[in-house]
């Protein structure tokens, strides 16, 4: 038997090569991933440390009001007051704005109810009538008071990182100024117009100006305020601030958090007010469509005053936001550390742990962020979730792209694998990798087959068509084989072995085993008459066997191969060599032909039966023998003629 050796495999080594090739791919891309990730995070996170509003903002604002809701209201210090020109005020005084003269008795009887402290959160910039204007500063000028002032900017500043400055000035006029203390009532909110921070500093052309709450809260604990870079203090009180003196306002609730009184329970005729005893009055206006308003996270219409009194009472020691430029720094490091741990996860886990994981991490950090800020401290929810998502979604891509690109590989390395072992073979290893970790006994039928001829052929159509007659011949064999259930085991150069009922239990394996036999010499004999018409032929040589097999892995443990063994194989095989001294083309055990199942479909009978020798068996085989046509009519002639000698 000729033995013809191929080339390596080189497909399926290239395929291997490239999944092996990914991971140093792998490893720059995620590399440029990363480094993108810490580049944005930083860009976003310098605008998030100087305040400029950016695309975190636009996150940031409904987070804020959300935490907002969740942490629900608040309560603030009892002495501070609301005293509202409210709806019933205005329809009692005839209208708005109120006469000076009855602000001025509003003002002092608010002070005559214990009021230590009086903030009037209403514009005094035009002169009214001589005698009202100046029943109202001598009312101002009766104890503490504070009113307010306004400032204009210029448009389009969007920094918080140094107090606001102020284009111009709409201050009281002289003689309100010179009877009360002044602070600006100027309110920053965001595009939406939400009150976020109150301005406690302003800068002006003749030196800083302080804010209304800033005022009153100091005038209230009658100290002088003292700022520092990121804290404001007053009396024994410290209050963190934002960056450029901005207090975080906590609002306490939708509109009437903040105790509020009508004004007119003060300037009604035989009313007995309310005590307001140590308390600090702020005197605004609610009345509908009157005064400022704005919406938050509470309420769509909350009053100016309102804001302010709000901002007076975290100063004065009632719930507040704690956000200081440490704190926007600490944001800036947590941003950093979920991009660069959440990219670094999905580039280095397997996205069905990986994707979970980040999520999980990023689900803690808004309960986290959510916890902290119900106790008060302000740290951003939105810059690390800015900075983190699109790293991430560019990960996860770069990942989604080269698991594909891998798994493109590596099913193109196995499918090319896959030739080098029966497909059965490979498919139940591939289901069950522990396959025949232990050998298996099986009764299987064994069925060699072989070109006679082949090697003197080869010499003379030299190796390219050898390589392909080989080709078209193992292709002939697998066709009928697998037609009738076979399995071809190996193909050794122009020889296979194949069997039957070996992998898995098949009923009537010797029956399969003779068909396919039977069936493979007719298809070779007609392929092999087209091939040699110079008549210089080539022949078939088939043996068969039924018994027991042995099915196991053989090899190293990184380098195996399924095969049988056992007597029945050596005995297919030494059929083979019978075939060949006794000139047949097939020789099949009587151990097969006796097993074959009468039910099944016919097959051609043998020639011949009888007991032949093996080589390496001591004792006879008996065996039965097909022959060619050629043959096999001249053995019919010769018996032929010994009848008739004997007649």
């Amino acid at each position: 038997m000729a033995r013809a050796a191929g080339p390596g495999p080189p497909v399926p080594l290239r395929a291997l090569r490239s999944v092996r090739a990914g991971g140093w791919r792998h490893g720059l891309g995620g590399a440029a991933i990363l480094a993108a990730a810490l580049l944005w995070t930083g860009w976003l996170g310098q605008q998030h440390v100087a305040g400029l509003r950016s695309l975190v903002d636009r996150f940031e604002e409904p987070l804020t009001d959300l935490r907002l809701r969740l942490a629900g209201p608040a309560t603030p210090p009892a002495e501070v007051v609301i005293v509202a020109i409210d709806d019933e005020t205005v329809a009692a005084e005839g209208g708005y704005p109120l006469d000076r003269s009855r602000l001025a008795f509003l003002l002092s009887a608010i002070r005559t109810a214990g009021a230590k402290t009086i903030g009037l959160d209403i514009l005094l910039a035009d002169p009214g009538n001589a005698i009202s204007d100046a029943a109202l500063a001598r009312a101002l000028a009766g104890g503490h008071s504070v009113i307010t002032a306004a400032g204009r900017f210029a448009p389009g500043d969007a920094r918080l990182a140094s107090m606001p400055r102020l284009d111009g000035e709409l201050r009281p006029l002289a003689a309100f100024e010179a009877a009360s203390s002044v602070g600006l009532a100027n309110v920053s909110t965001n595009d939406a117009g939400t009150p976020r921070h109150l301005p406690l500093v302003f800068a002006s052309p003749t030196g800083p100006l302080p804010g209304f709450a800033l005022r009153a809260a100091a005038l209230h604990r009658g100290v002088d305020p003292r700022l520092s870079t990121d804290h404001v203090a007053i009396a024994d009180h410290v209050v963190p601030l934002d960056i450029g003196w901005h207090l975080p306002l906590r609002l306490f609730g939708p509109a009437g958090s903040v105790r509020t009184i009508g004004a007119e329970a003060f300037l009604r005729d035989g009313a007995v007010p309310p005590s307001l005893e140590g308390a600090i009055a702020i005197v605004g206006v609610t009345a509908t469509a009157v005064g400022d308003t704005f919406g938050t996270p509470f309420d769509a219409v909350t009053p100016g005053v309102e804001i302010q009194a709000s901002g007076i009472a975290t100063l004065l020691g009632g719930p507040g936001l704690v956000r200081t430029t440490t704190l926007r720094w600490i944001d800036v490091a947590v941003a950093l550390l979920l991009a660069g741990a959440g990219t670094l996860i999905v580039l280095g886990v397997p996205l069905t742990r990986g994707l979970p994981l980040v999520a999980l991490v990023l689900a803690a950090f808004a309960a986290a962020n959510a916890a902290i800020f119900a106790a008060g401290i302000w740290m951003s929810a939105a810059l690390p979730l800015v900075s983190a998502l699109p790293p991430l979604a560019a990960a996860v891509l770069r990942r989604q792209t080269l698991e594909r690109r891998r798994a493109r590989a590596a099913e193109e390395a196995e499918a090319s694998l896959r030739r080098f072992q029966p497909l059965a073979i490979a498919e139940r290893i591939a289901h069950d990798p522990a396959f025949l970790r232990q050998p298996v006994e099986q009764l299987a039928a064994v069925l060699f087959v072989d070109l006679s001829g082949f090697s003197g052929r080869s010499e003379t159509i030299g190796p390219a068509r050898t390589q392909d007659l080989l080709k078209a011949f193992h292709t002939l064999i697998v066709d009928v084989v697998e037609a009738h259930d076979g399995l071809v085991l190996n193909f050794m150069g122009d020889g296979a072995m194949i069997v039957f009922g070996a992998i898995e239990p098949a009923p009537d394996p010797a029956g399969r085993a003779i068909r396919a036999a039977q069936a493979l010499f007719s298809r070779a004999s007609r392929w092999l008459g087209r091939e040699t018409p110079d008549g210089r032929g080539l022949g078939l040589r088939l043996g068969l066997h039924l018994g027991p097999v042995v099915l196991s892995r053989l090899g190293h443990e990184h380098h195996q191969q399924i095969s049988i063994s056992g007597n029945t194989v050596n005995l297919a095989s030494r059929l083979m060599e019978v075939a060949k001294i006794e000139g047949a083309t097939m020789v099949a055990s009587a151990a097969l032909l006796d097993a074959l199942d009468a039910s099944g479909p016919s097959i051609d009978p043998p020639d011949d039966r009888r007991a032949v020798g093996i080589r390496g068996l001591r004792e006879h085989v008996v065996v039965g023998l097909w022959y060619p046509a050629r043959d096999r009519e001249d053995r019919e002639a010769d018996r032929s003629g010994s009848h008739r000698d004997e007649r």
